[in-house]
């Protein structure tokens, strides 16, 4: 019988130790005691830098179609009507401009453009800057999009992975719901964030989202090609550690051999 108890303690122990505490699991608790301006700004949208091989969109639109088309890569067809504008998609390969090595892109009619670090909005008041007065008579429309906004997600989500944004940006909130969120062993005072910059330098950020604070941090917005890390924590950790095969074997002996003594303690007991 007291080997019957034993077995059961150990069981219990177990439990425990496998278990997260409830204070770990809630995201932003303490949102009610941050500040309304601190929230309000948090909810503004990021605005990417252009990194070497992002692929943009660059249209440039405008009421002349005709005054418009030689700085667009994509082909402007007038309704037959006249009252409308639509364009017609080709290659993909030929429609997006790319950062090359060294920062540039290659535009219709301007010629190579040095974009490297230059935010999306800048991007598009640059193009403005350089087609207005020159060739056009009345202000363009430029909208600029990127293609490849990709985020790599490892470690302990739900499903982790590569995700895109399609409208051009992403916060971590977002990045955690389309990766179903963390797992229950995921670390959540610990996710680690790698990011590469214009000039190729790598810096980290680490988030804890049980603090609502973390949404006010700059990097809250995220860029293309960052890097998101949860950490599993120390339970899921011991509970994946390896154990040497001689150690396995030994232990697989022994519960083999408590098996049997508690079998025979039973049928003494009858």
């Amino acid at each position: 019988m007291k080997i019957g108890k034993f077995l059961l303690l150990m069981a219990i122990a177990l439990s425990f130790v496998a278990c997260k505490s409830p204070k770990e699991v809630p995201y932003m608790t303490n949102i009610d005691q941050m500040p309304p301006e601190l929230i309000a700004a948090s909810a503004q949208a990021g605005d990417f830098s252009m990194k070497i091989g992002d692929l943009l969109h660059i249209t440039v639109s405008g009421s002349n179609a005709d005054a418009v088309k030689p700085f667009n890569k994509i082909r402007y067809i007038s309704d037959v009507s006249g009252g409308s504008l639509t364009y017609s998609v080709g290659d993909a390969t030929t429609m997006f401009y790319l950062v090359d090595k060294d920062g540039n892109i290659d535009f219709p009619v301007l010629g190579k453009l040095h974009i490297l670090g230059m935010t999306k909005t800048q991007v598009e008041q640059y193009v403005t800057s350089l087609i207005y007065p020159r060739y056009l008579t009345e202000m363009p429309n430029v909208e600029c999009r990127i293609q490849n906004f990709r985020v790599y997600c490892i470690g302990d989500f739900n499903a982790p992975g590569v995700i895109q944004a399609s409208n051009g940006r992403l916060n971590l909130i977002e990045a955690i719901a389309m990766c179903h969120d963390l797992t229950l062993q995921g670390r959540r005072d610990n996710i680690l964030l790698v990011r590469t910059h214009p000039n190729g330098q790598r810096t980290t950020t680490r988030f804890n989202i049980n603090d609502a604070n973390f949404i006010a941090k700059p990097e809250f917005e995220l860029q293309q090609n960052d890097i998101l890390y949860v950490q599993p924590n120390e339970s899921k950790a011991r509970l994946s550690w390896s154990s040497p095969p001689q150690l396995a074997f030994g232990i697989s002996l022994m519960g083999t051999a408590m098996s049997i003594i508690t079998f025979i303690t039973v049928l003494a007991n009858k």
